[in-house]
């Protein structure tokens, strides 16, 4: 049974082919849209690709070592982990400050700010001038004249005819009266009650 697969090759090629070899392992992956090679070929990918793990091992093992020496600088002089990461946040917080988007956005908040800034300072002026609008209405005035009439009602009521003084006069003047009309309590007087 035939079945095509999309690159173009059949099933029945592989069946026809000789066993997988160690090396056909390692290019069987790299190189399945062309999988008719030449012994020739698969000998130089072969060499390629072990040239190219050697060349990875190598370079591991010079940044191993670069790394370490690179530790052993920072702690002769004296470079914490902590304070290095102080100074990258430090750097990239200036350098977000330096940037466009920052500062836009930090101009159009300022703008934003002044802004809502006048609009307080509106509303402010707004209800100063509405309470002043209300103080000279005729309906305050007339409450205003009538809170005075009865100020004046009571202190003549309490301190009789021709009584001058201040409202806390007079309310001090009614607090010694009802002090001296209060009856006192006399304890012996009274029989207790069980």
């Amino acid at each position: 049974m035939e079945t095509k697969q999309q690159d173009g090759w059949h099933f029945s090629d592989f069946l026809d082919s000789e066993p997988l070899r160690e090396e056909d392992e390692h290019t069987s992956d790299v190189n399945l849209s062309n999988p008719i090679l030449t012994d020739e070929e698969r000998e130089e990918i072969q060499q390629e690709l072990t040239k190219l793990e050697d060349e990875i091992s190598t370079l591991k093992q010079v940044l191993a070592s670069k790394e370490k020496r690179h530790t052993e600088i920072k702690h002769k002089l004296g470079v914490t982990p902590l304070g290095e990461l102080r100074n990258n946040l430090s750097r990239g917080w200036q350098d977000m400050q330096s940037s466009v988007a920052y500062k836009r956005t930090s101009e159009s908040l300022s703008s934003a700010g002044q802004k809502t800034t006048a609009a307080f300072s509106t509303l402010g002026n707004a209800i100063n001038r509405k309470f002043g609008d209300m103080r000279n209405s005729p309906s305050f005035r007339s409450f205003e004249e009538k809170v005075e009439n009865t100020v004046t009602s009571i202190k003549t009521k309490v301190g009789g005819p021709g009584t001058g003084g201040s409202f806390e006069d007079v309310l001090s003047s009614t607090a010694k009266a009802s002090a001296q009309d209060t009856p006192t309590n006399n304890l012996t007087d009274t029989p207790e009650r069980p």
